[in-house]
């Protein structure tokens, strides 16, 4: 069914990528929902790496390699005015494209809205986002549109971006660059775009922003697939990925590079590990016979020391071996310092799959506390290693995993998700 045949409007999702990485998969499974739901959605991607055909990317090798020298040149661009500090992504958003005109003039037909996803990696410039055709929405993976180049940053109360990036008085680099691209917005962005924030805590974080505290913005989770991402015997899944079938299994999901991120303090391994270092110190505490699965990378040359096995699943990129990877599992941990509403955590509630978080960012719109989960006071190791132990008692594990189940069907299954946007565009559309 197409838009036309529904009534509904034609939507063109414009993104750096189309499935690979979080922000690429949640836009993909959004476009997907859509276009079950009776919507002609259509994706316009930098890079190209799925077979579907509504997703336009780059149509000859050339064209390939013209968007990586984009993204390249954006990230030496970052470089060589002193920024990427510390491993942490920066966009200046300075490139121009032609995706304003391209949107304009149709994609298999008129489109009656433009649906904003991530934008970095220089796939267009700040004036081209003011030329798009209206109306526009715009889906906030990161933080980037409020803050200056950085697409995470401090969300502390004295944190620039609320402050409307004032003069710093020392730094590194030539150019203060978050000042530099965040005063480039100001003066782009005169119009208003209707947000959608995965998470509430997004939202109060735009709320708060210097730049866009008074453009409206509504609260609309990512999409899961409950039906591919959906509970399977946890026997079957450890035999088919190689796993132990005795004992409990603690799931962790690394980003590649170190262990568990490790290179992204944002993802919070080293609080993982001294929780485990915890769990092992206290006898008692830990279930009998613990181990512990990192999916994201292959095991390094020198494994990490926990105090617990470590099986190392791989980088995982299918779906299918990905719900094996929650279903093996007892629990999925998610320590990180700061997270919007990752994509892994929807992908193990369908799974029927327990988490255990802190309470941060968006992690608390997932866990409900001693019902799907555990979540832990901020940061607090020992306490997420009472998580942990509480998560994976025996006793518990029938409730949470139904609840977890339900949770996900309930609030982040694709119809549930493609039906509130839906909502949004036409409320949207009727202003």
């Amino acid at each position: 069914m197409t838009g036309a045949d529904s009534g509904a409007p034609r939507v063109a999702h414009l993104s750096f990528g189309d499935i690979d990485g979080g922000a690429a998969r949640a836009t993909h499974r959004l476009h997907t929902a859509l276009r079950h739901a009776g919507v002609d959605s259509r994706m316009l991607v930098r890079v190209r790496d799925s077979d579907d055909w509504t997703v336009s990317g780059p149509a000859s090798r050339s064209q390939e390699a013209m968007a990586m020298l984009r993204a390249q040149t954006g990230h030496a661009l970052v470089r060589a005015l002193g920024g990427r500090r510390g491993g942490a992504i920066h966009s200046l958003g300075l490139l121009p494209s032609r995706w304003p005109e391209r949107v304009a003039r149709g994609i298999d037909g008129p489109i009656d809205l433009v649906h904003l996803h991530w934008i970095g990696g220089e796939s267009m410039s700040l004036r081209d986002l003011a030329r798009l055709p209206r109306p526009v929405v715009w889906t906030l993976h990161d933080m980037w549109a409020f803050c200056g180049a950085e697409h995470y940053t401090d969300d502390a109360p004295g944190a620039r971006w609320r402050e409307g990036y004032p003069p710093r008085t020392s730094g590194p680099g030539l150019v203060d660059i978050d000042r530099w691209t965040w005063r480039r917005k100001r003066r782009a962005w005169a119009r208003p775009l209707q947000l959608v924030a995965p998470s509430r805590w997004m939202a109060e974080q735009v709320r708060a922003s210097a730049l866009l505290h008074d453009w409206p913005v509504a609260v609309v989770p990512n999409a899961i697939d409950t039906q591919r991402f959906q509970p399977l015997a946890a026997p079957l899944a450890r035999d088919l990925l190689g796993l132990p079938r005795a004992g409990p299994l603690l799931l962790f999901g690394a980003l590649g590079g170190a262990v568990g991120g490790t290179a992204d303090g944002r993802k919070g391994f080293d609080l993982l590990a001294t929780a485990l270092g915890r769990l092992k110190a206290q006898p008692g505490l830990a279930p009998a016979g613990l181990a512990l699965a990192v999916f994201g990378q292959s095991a390094p040359r020198q494994p990490p020391e926990l105090g617990f096995p470590v099986h190392f699943l791989g980088r995982l990129h299918d779906d299918t071996t990905l719900r094996l990877a929650y279903a093996a599992a007892d629990a999925f941990v998610i320590p990180s310092r700061q997270d919007n509403l990752p994509n892994t955590a929807l992908e193990a509630l369908a799974c029927g799959t327990p988490l255990v978080a802190f309470d941060q960012g968006g992690l608390p719109d997932l866990v409900d506390h001693r019902r799907n989960g555990w979540l832990a006071r901020a940061f607090d190791a020992d306490d997420l290693a009472a998580g942990i132990a509480w998560v994976l008692d025996p006793a518990h594990s029938a409730a949470l995993r139904a609840a977890a189940r339900a949770k996900a069907e309930a609030a982040f299954a694709a119809p549930v998700v493609a039906r509130r946007h839906l909502e949004l565009y036409t409320q949207v559309l009727g202003r």
